[in-house]
């Protein structure tokens, strides 16, 4: 047969097997042409690919009356918080086969308490987490094994529409299972399941329990990490999402490195060009992000940044938009260089800088509110919102004796609503208790949550 009748018979045989059509049936050869496979492909990279098992105790809410001591010890009740152990499943990658380094999502080990990692070839070791980062939902875990097999890394940025994918990972705990598909689209944002989102979305049957795993090339060389899903019931409709393997693999290195993704900023504020704004600036181009505000004393302030600019590229890497500046700021560890090309009055300009560490707002109780003096606040940190509070300002330290020690706060709890209205920051704190004699503040302590009357 020719080649092209060979392609051809590759182009159905895909087409079946997304279609669901059964297969079994056909034969190994036409003639003396033998059909394509992806089997041996296959064989070379499943051992890379891991099952993640992990257990969480999870502290159960108690009734009020069962922190009364006395109602304990007359009902003799065990003075042992009340635990419940969830499990999940997920999916893991290989990327490191001599130091045991496994590539897999955040939410997939997010707050285990043990976390097992079961290999293609039946064997099970304990894994710790090396580092993991909300944000972008990637985490690396190790464990301590020979004879490992990793995948190959592809260049993710080279991926074209069109092109065929395999996605391999433990859906819905059934085991190491297969599926194949296209590249239906690149650089998916604005969906809000992650901070920082560049996705590839595909076709690939994925599914729970997916999460984690490889999505390969026909190489055989990991391109991206099945991550999530949309689909009203939740499963599979044909619309899959995976990180690209250039964004894992620099996070992967930070993580390594840091045990957390290091980030900064370069103090600007940027919104996408639209050809509206394009317009009005008299571009003849509709890509990019423009800067609209600058901070003061901000390294992009002291490079010579201005309002208006618009940030064609950052390290060679183009910027379609202002999704696309904030995933490449994202990548880069405080410390880095970073190289804009940016367009000022109808003529590019190269900006160099480096990026700084982010600043936590803090403010003294005393100048938020008088019933707050001896506290130190802080708006949440990156850190912070890893658990399951998303917002509020957070009690950094409380003197002894203090009007604030002395209404009950303690350092380390959370102040989610003043006055019945939901905190964000220290400004909206501020706003929302100024000339007000008393404050009705919700407080968040561990896993409790009460309110506090300061008259």
């Amino acid at each position: 047969m020719t080649k092209r009748t060979n392609i051809g018979l590759f182009i159905a045989l895909m087409l079946l097997l997304n279609s669901g059509t059964s297969i079994a049936a056909l034969p190994s050869f036409i003639g003396e042409t033998p059909l394509p496979s992806l089997a041996p492909i296959l064989e070379k990279v499943t051992p890379a690919v891991v099952n993640i098992a992990t257990k969480t105790s999870i502290k159960e809410r108690e009734n009020p009356l069962l922190r009364d001591p006395f109602f304990r010890r007359f009902f003799k009740i065990p003075n042992q918080p009340r635990k419940r152990s969830s499990q999940s499943l997920g999916s893991g990658i290989i990327i490191d086969d001599s130091k045991g380094y496994i590539l897999t999502n955040h939410h997939v080990i997010d707050k285990a308490d043990e976390i097992t990692v079961t290999l293609r070839d039946g064997r099970s070791f304990s894994a710790k987490v090396v580092g993991s980062d909300l944000e972008s939902d990637v985490a690396v875990i190790r464990i301590n094994a020979k004879n490992l097999v990793q995948l190959s890394i592809s260049d993710s940025d080279k991926l074209r529409v069109g092109d065929f994918v395999v996605a391999i990972g433990n859906p819905f705990g059934l085991g190491q299972t297969v599926t194949s598909g296209i590249v239906s689209a690149l650089g998916r944002t604005g969906l809000g399941i992650e901070g920082y989102e560049d996705f590839i979305q595909t076709d690939a049957s994925i599914n729970p329990g997916n999460s984690g795993g490889a999505l390969i090339n026909l190489k055989g060389e990991l391109i991206g990490i099945n991550t999530a899903i949309i689909a009203p019931g939740g499963g599979n409709v044909g619309i899959g999402f995976a990180i690209p393997s250039n964004m894992a693999i620099s996070l992967k290195n930070q993580l390594v490195k840091f045990g957390e993704v290091n980030r900064g900023q370069i103090g600007i504020n940027v919104q996408d060009l639209t050809p509206d704004l394009a317009q009005a600036f008299n571009l003849s181009r509709n890509s990019g992000a423009i800067i609209s505000q600058v901070q003061k004393s901000s390294p992009a302030e002291k490079a010579g940044l201005r309002s208006g600019d618009i940030v064609l590229s950052i390290n060679d890497r183009a910027v379609k938009n202002s999704a696309s500046l904030r995933n490449s700021l994202g990548l880069l560890s405080v410390g880095d260089a970073a190289k804009l090309n940016i367009l000022r009055n109808a003529r590019q300009e190269t900006i160099f800088l480096r990026i700084a560490k982010k600043k936590t707002a803090t403010s003294e109780g005393s100048r938020v509110h008088k019933k707050l003096s001896g506290a130190t606040l802080s708006n949440l940190s990156d850190q912070d919102k890893q658990g399951h509070i998303k917002f509020g300002v957070k009690l950094l330290a409380v003197t002894r004796n203090s009007v604030a020690w002395n209404a009950g706060l303690r350092k380390g709890d959370i102040i989610r609503t003043a006055n019945r209205i939901s905190v964000k920051s220290i400004v909206d704190l501020i706003n929302f208790t100024k000339g007000k004699p008393s404050l009705l503040l919700n407080i968040q302590r561990e896993n409790s949550a009460f309110f506090i009357l300061i008259r």
